[in-house]
C-alpha cells in the first residue's frame, strides 16, 4: 500500500462530519489536505486545528467555477493531486407523496452530479499521479428507511457511478471506490430537517446503536480509516466498502 505521507488530497464537505474526520486523519498522517465547503467559519477553524498542511477553500460543489477553484487550490497546495474524496452531500426526506421535484433535483445535483463534474475537473491531475477518487455511499442502499427514498436513490446512483468510473479510469491508473458508512453522528440530519439541532441529531443516531451488530454507532475516525485504505490500496478499484458495524446485516434479536 501507498503511504499518505506527502500525498495531496482534496476533501469536499471537509468542514464537518465525515469530511472533517477524514481531514484530521489524513493530516495526522502527513498528507497535504485541501478541505472545501460552503461555510467559511467551520472550514477555517478546521484548517487552523489541523495545521499548516491543511488548506481551506470556501465554495459550493454545485457551482462549476467553485469546483475548478477547489481543484486548482488543491494542486497548488500539494504540488499536484493524489486523491479526491467527494464527501459533500445533503439529505432531503419525506414520503413519496410529499416530495417536491425541485428539491429532489437539487439533491441529485449536490449528491451525484456535482461529484461527477468534480471528478471531471480533477481527472487529468489524478491521471498524472495515478491517484484515486472516493465517493460517499450509504447504508441506505442496504437498509430501507421509510421517508428516505430520495437520499437512498442518490446513494444508489453513487454506487453505480463508482463501478462505471472505475472502468473508465482504470487503464489510466486511477482507482475509483466508495465507502458505505453505517450510523455515524454528523450534521446531515439537521441539514435534512430530520432533527432540530445537534443534540436531537445525536439522539436519533444513537437510537440505532442496537441495530448494529457491534452494539454501537461508528465514529468519523473509523470511517476515515476506511477512506485511507481506499486511497492507498493500489489494487482495489470499483469497490463499495461497507463500514457499518454490522447494521446492513439486518440481524434481529432472537
Amino acid at each position: 500500500m501507498r503511504s499518505l505521507e506527502d500525498m495531496s488530497v482534496l476533501i469536499t464537505g471537509g468542514g464537518s462530519g465525515i469530511g472533517l474526520g477524514a481531514a484530521e486523519h489524513f493530516g495526522r498522517r502527513g498528507a497535504f489536505v485541501t478541505i472545501a465547503g460552503r461555510r467559511e467559519e467551520p472550514l477555517l477553524a478546521a484548517a487552523e486545528q489541523i495545521g499548516t498542511r491543511c488548506n481551506a477553500v470556501v465554495g459550493d460543489v454545485t457551482v462549476a467555477d467553485d469546483r475548478r477553484r477547489m481543484v486548482e487550490d488543491a494542486v497548488e497546495h500539494g504540488g499536484g493531486l493524489d486523491a479526491l474524496l467527494s464527501l459533500a452531500g445533503n439529505m432531503y426526506v419525506g414520503t413519496i407523496g410529499a416530495l417536491e421535484e425541485d428539491r429532489l433535483l437539487d439533491l441529485f445535483h449536490s449528491n451525484v452530479v456535482a461529484g461527477m463534474m468534480l471528478a471531471q475537473c480533477a481527472k487529468d491531475h489524478l491521471v498524472e499521479r495515478k491517484g484515486s477518487i472516493v465517493f460517499a455511499a450509504s447504508v441506505h442502499t442496504r437498509r430501507a428507511f421509510p421517508g428516505a427514498s430520495g437520499y437512498a436513490a442518490t446513494k444508489g446512483a453513487i454506487e453505480a457511478l463508482t463501478g462505471v468510473l472505475a472502468a473508465e479510469f482504470g487503464r489510466k491508473g486511477v482507482r475509483v471506490n466508495s465507502v458505505r458508512p453505517g450510523g455515524v453522528h454528523t450534521e446531515i440530519l439537521v441539514r435534512g430537517g430530520m432533527a432540530k439541532d445537534d443534540e436531537e441529531s445525536r439522539e436519533r443516531v444513537e437510537a440505532l446503536a442496537s441495530a448494529h451488530v457491534l452494539g454501537r454507532i461508528g465514529t468519523t475516525g473509523e470511517i476515515a480509516e476506511a477512506l485511507e485504505y481506499l486511497v492507498c490500496a493500489e489494487w482495489t478499484t470499483g469497490e463499495v466498502l461497507t463500514v457499518d458495524g454490522g447494521l446492513s446485516l439486518g440481524v434481529t434479536k432472537g
